[in-house]
C-alpha cells in the first residue's frame, strides 16, 4: 500500500511538473507571438506580401524574416526585414522580444520615434534601423542594451545630440548614425570605446571640436565625419592607425597641418578626403607611404608648395583632387 501511494505521488508531482513547465513554456511562446502580431498591426504598407506569412495557420519561427532559438523553443532571437517597402511605425510590444538579439529594419519607411522599448533588450547585439525615415532623439534607454556590437541609425531624421548614456555601450564595434539632423559636440566618451571599428557622424550638424580622446581608437577602421560644422584641428595620432583604410572629414570649418600624420603606420589606408576646409601646410611626402591610397581629396584649402613627385610611386592612385589651393 505504501509503495503504491509513494507511486501515485510521484506521478502527480511529475504531471503537476510538467504541467507548469509546458504552461510556462506556451506563455513564453505567446509573448513573443503577441509581440510580432502587434509588430505587424503598426505596419500599414506591405507592397511585396512578406508579411502575408505571418497569421494563425503558421508557428511564428516559421514567419518570413523571423528567426527563433534551437537551446529555448519559440523565442526569437533575430528579425530581419531587410528592403521590403514596409510602411508604418514601429510598435512598443518590439521591447517584449527578450531573446532578441538581431534586429536589421533597414532601408524601409518606417517612422515616428525610434521606441525606448528597445532598451528592454539586453540581449540585443546589432539594430540595424538605416534608411527610414524616424525622427525624434536617439533613445537614451538604448544604453541599456549592454551587448550592443552594431548601432547603425544612418538615413533617417533623428535630431538632438548624443546622448552621454549611451557611452554605455562598450561593446560597441560599429557607432553608425550619419545622414541625420544631429545637433552639439561630438562625445568625448566614443573615445573608450576600445572595440570601435568603424566610427560614422557624417552628414549632419555636429559642432565644436574633434574630441582629441578619439586618437585612442586603435581598432578604427572607418573614420567619417564629412559635412558637419566642426572647427579646430584633427587631433595627433587619428591617422597613426594601422587598421585605418577611410578617413573623411571634409565640408567642416577645421584648420591646421595633419598630413604628416599619414605616414608608415597607415599603410591601409585608401581614402582621405579633407576637401572644403581651412587645412594649411604642405602635401609631404611621405604620404606615399600609404601604398593602397587609391583616392586623394584635399580641394579648397590653403595648402601651398610643390606636389611630391612620388606620388606617382602609388600604383593604386585613381583619383586625386588638389584644386583651388
Amino acid at each position: 500500500m505504501g509503495k503504491q501511494l509513494f507511486l501515485i505521488l510521484n506521478f502527480v508531482l511529475l504531471w503537476w511538473w510538467s504541467s507548469i513547465t509546458i504552461s510556462g513554456s506556451y506563455s513564453q511562446n505567446q509573448t513573443d507571438r503577441l509581440a510580432l502580431a502587434s509588430f505587424k498591426n503598426a505596419i500599414h504598407e506591405d507592397p511585396f506580401g512578406v508579411l502575408s506569412s505571418w497569421n494563425d495557420s503558421t508557428h511564428h519561427c516559421e514567419w518570413q524574416g523571423v528567426f527563433c532559438s534551437k537551446r529555448h523553443p519559440g523565442r526569437v532571437t533575430s528579425l530581419v526585414l531587410r528592403s521590403q517597402g514596409l510602411e508604418g511605425f514601429l510598435s512598443a510590444h518590439i521591447g517584449n522580444l527578450s531573446f532578441l538579439r538581431v534586429m536589421v529594419l533597414q532601408n524601409n519607411s518606417f517612422r515616428g520615434e525610434i521606441q525606448p522599448q528597445i532598451g528592454n533588450l539586453f540581449r540585443l547585439r546589432n539594430l540595424d534601423l538605416s534608411n527610414n525615415s524616424f525622427g525624434g532623439p536617439i533613445p537614451s534607454n538604448l544604453s541599456h542594451c549592454l551587448n550592443l556590437e552594431i548601432l547603425n541609425l544612418i538615413d533617417n531624421q533623428l535630431v538632438g545630440g548624443i546622448h552621454f548614456d549611451l557611452g554605455s555601450l562598450t561593446r560597441l564595434k560599429q557607432l553608425r548614425l550619419s545622414k541625420n539632423s544631429l545637433v552639439g559636440p561630438i562625445p568625448r566618451w566614443i573615445g573608450n570605446l576600445s572595440q570601435l571599428q568603424q566610427l560614422s557622424l557624417a552628414i549632419n550638424e555636429l559642432s565644436g571640436e574633434i574630441p582629441k580622446e578619439l586618437s585612442k581608437l586603435k581598432r578604427l577602421t572607418l573614420f567619417q565625419l564629412r559635412s558637419n560644422k566642426l572647427t579646430g584641428e584633427v587631433p595627433t595620432g587619428i591617422l597613426n592607425n594601422s587598421d585605418l583604410y577611410a578617413f573623411g572629414v571634409s565640408h567642416n570649418q577645421l584648420r591646421g597641418s595633419f598630413l604628416n600624420d599619414v605616414g608608415t603606420a597607415s599603410p591601409s589606408l585608401y581614402f582621405l578626403g579633407a576637401s572644403y576646409n581651412l587645412f594649411t601646410g604642405m602635401i609631404p611626402s611621405t604620404l606615399t607611404n600609404a601604398t593602397g591610397l587609391e583616392n586623394l581629396i584635399l580641394l579648397n584649402n590653403n595648402f601651398h608648395g610643390p606636389i611630391p613627385k612620388n606620388l606617382g610611386s602609388l600604383k593604386g592612385l585613381n583619383v586625386i583632387a588638389l584644386g583651388s589651393n
